[in-house]
Formats: structure tokens, C-alpha cells, sequence
């Protein structure tokens, strides 16, 4: 007797929905996740409810989560990032396959990357993205980088002037979060979630979170690279209001994140975030949807695959 296998089948690409039309991120805790055909179900002290994986782009989970192997199967499935979110703001990233089956964006990224003019070119390419008002063209990285930071204290500055909040420095320490001042707990809850859509963005498109340009060394170098672009007009004014708001709520991490994912919905960040990674990497608007095997000759280009080239070898002679 076969056993039938229970639940929906793999969802075919054509059925999965694009990364820039997808809900930007879901925070969970204390709950106990499965899987309800093509839907995640979330189970906790006040209820089910159950979550269509393919129309989210990322899911966070907080302490107190318990995920079945069924619920992370449909989740790679779907091409869902998912965060996992400890205390004190330490976390650890997984994803799942990503979206895009193409490696026309990796093989673009890892071209740049290894090329030094051509990875000074795209640093200088990301400055211009945050500060359009200034010519970096003949900039080093070493330039960059100094004027990037003058640049950024400025906002730090322009934004407790604008909201009140009194600003000294940025002040992070992973291992006690608790010790921060409110505005930097507020910064770091609201990077941490520009962090989490970055890195789903960058993985669902086929992308490297490694091969980063400024940062270099670590598995999101490329994640932190691409969160840069958006911390001055999203992340940083939006620690700033909550804090101007909430400063003595112990909760201000949790009101940050809910206040990220209202700005990523107002300002549509995640298509914004599409758009700007092919631009930044090269690569034409569309990226192929579809799996398209080749193998690589270094002499007559790209050959089909699939092909039996041992019957015609005596062709290539």
C-alpha cells in the first residue's frame, strides 16, 4: 500500500509571488509553527492563524519559538527568509532557496567584486545612492569611507535636533543590550530589521550575501553593504521618532519593529530594494525566471546542456 503524502504539493515558481510584492516581515513569539497545506500555521495563547508563506519575504522569530520540519520545508519552499531573532538583539540568519533559480545576479556580483576598479566603482556607486549632492568619482575607498562617516554623524546630529531625543554616539554591545541608552536600543532594532529585508532581498534574487564591496570577511558582508543605503532615510529617522515617543518604554525595540515594517509599507522599500541591487550590480531590469542550465567552453561559449557531446566527439577532433 503507497502512502499518500499529506498536505499541498511544492508550489510550481509561476505560483510563488514576486520578492517586491511581498509583505516586508512578520515578528513571532512564544508560538509553535506547522504547516496547513501552503500556509504556515502559527499557533500561541490566543489562537491559529495560519500565513500564506509565498506572499511574505521574511519571517522573524523571536524566543520562545518552536518550528516543525514541515513548516521550514514549505518555507525554503516559498523562498522565505527566515531571521531568527534572540535576546538582548544577537541573532543568527537563515534562509531558504532562493526565488530566482538564475545565477545571472551572482555571477555579475562576483565579477565586480573581484575586480578593483570595477568594486571601487560600485563603492563609489552606493555613496552616490545615499549622498547625490557629492562627486566621489576620483574618491579612494579610504575618501569613501571618511566622508561616509562625517556624513553620517551629521544625521545623527540633524535627527536629534529635529525630534529632541539628546544624542551622544553609537553605543552597541550584542552581548548586553539591555546597558544601551533607548536611542541606541531603538537604532539597533530598527537596523536589525533592514538587516533581516536585505539579506532576503539579496538571497531571493540569487545574489551573495558575502561577496560585500565596503565590508569584506563575513557571510553578510553584502547584507550590511546594501542595508547602508537605506539607514539615513529609513532606519535612523524612524530610532529617532519612536524614541522621541516611547523613551521609557521597555518595549521600544518591539514599537521600533512595528514602526520599520510601517515604513517599509509607506515608503514600498521592498521594490525599491529590487530595483536598486540589479542597478547596482549591472544587470538588466528583468533577471530570468526560469532554470536555464548551460555549460561553459572556454573557447566556443556557452553549449547547450543536456546534450550527449561523446556521440559528436569525433566532430571536435
Amino acid at each position: 500500500m503507497v502512502k499518500k503524502k499529506l498536505g499541498a504539493k511544492k508550489p510550481k515558481r509561476a505560483e510563488l509571488g514576486r520578492i517586491r510584492d511581498r509583505i516586508t516581515f512578520i515578528y513571532l513569539e512564544h508560538a509553535k509553527l506547522n504547516r496547513q497545506d501552503s500556509a504556515i500555521q502559527v499557533v500561541d495563547q490566543r489562537g491559529i492563524v495560519n500565513i500564506p508563506s509565498a506572499m511574505l519575504a521574511v519571517l522573524m522569530l523571536g524566543p520562545g519559538v518552536d518550528v516543525t520540519h514541515r513548516a521550514m520545508e514549505l518555507m525554503g519552499q516559498s523562498g522565505l527568509g527566515v531571521v531568527w531573532v534572540g535576546e538582548q538583539g544577537v541573532r543568527q540568519y537563515a534562509y531558504g532557496r532562493p526565488l530566482s533559480h538564475s545565477s545571472t545576479l551572482l555571477e555579475a556580483q562576483a565579477a565586480l567584486v573581484s575586480n578593483r576598479k570595477k568594486r571601487i566603482a560600485v563603492a563609489r556607486t552606493m555613496y552616490r545612492m545615499r549622498f547625490p549632492d557629492e562627486d566621489v568619482s576620483q574618491y579612494s575607498m579610504q575618501e569613501l569611507r571618511g566622508k561616509e562617516g562625517s556624513r553620517v554623524r551629521k544625521i545623527y546630529q540633524q535627527q536629534s535636533q529635529e525630534t529632541g531625543v539628546p544624542w551622544k554616539r553609537r553605543v552597541y554591545n550584542p552581548d548586553n543590550f539591555e546597558a544601551s541608552s533607548p536611542i541606541n536600543k531603538a537604532l539597533t532594532a530598527a537596523h536589525q530589521a533592514l538587516y533581516g529585508l536585505s539579506h532576503a532581498v539579496i538571497c531571493a534574487l540569487g545574489a551573495s550575501p558575502g561577496l560585500g564591496f565596503v565590508h569584506t570577511g563575513h557571510d553578510l558582508s553584502f547584507v550590511y553593504d546594501f542595508a547602508d543605503l537605506y539607514k539615513a532615510s529609513v532606519s535612523i529617522p524612524v530610532a529617532f521618532e519612536v524614541t522621541a515617543k516611547s523613551a521609557d518604554d521597555p518595549d521600544i525595540a518591539s514599537k521600533t519593529r512595528l514602526a520599520m515594517r510601517d515604513k517599509f509599507v509607506e515608503t514600498k522599500l521592498l521594490a525599491q530594494m529590487v530595483a536598486d541591487l540589479k542597478t547596482l550590480l549591472g544587470v538588466a531590469d528583468k533577471v530570468p525566471e526560469a532554470t536555464v542550465m548551460q555549460l561553459w567552453d572556454d573557447k566556443l561559449g556557452l553549449q547547450k546542456f543536456g546534450v550527449q557531446y561523446h556521440e559528436n566527439e569525433d566532430e571536435l577532433v
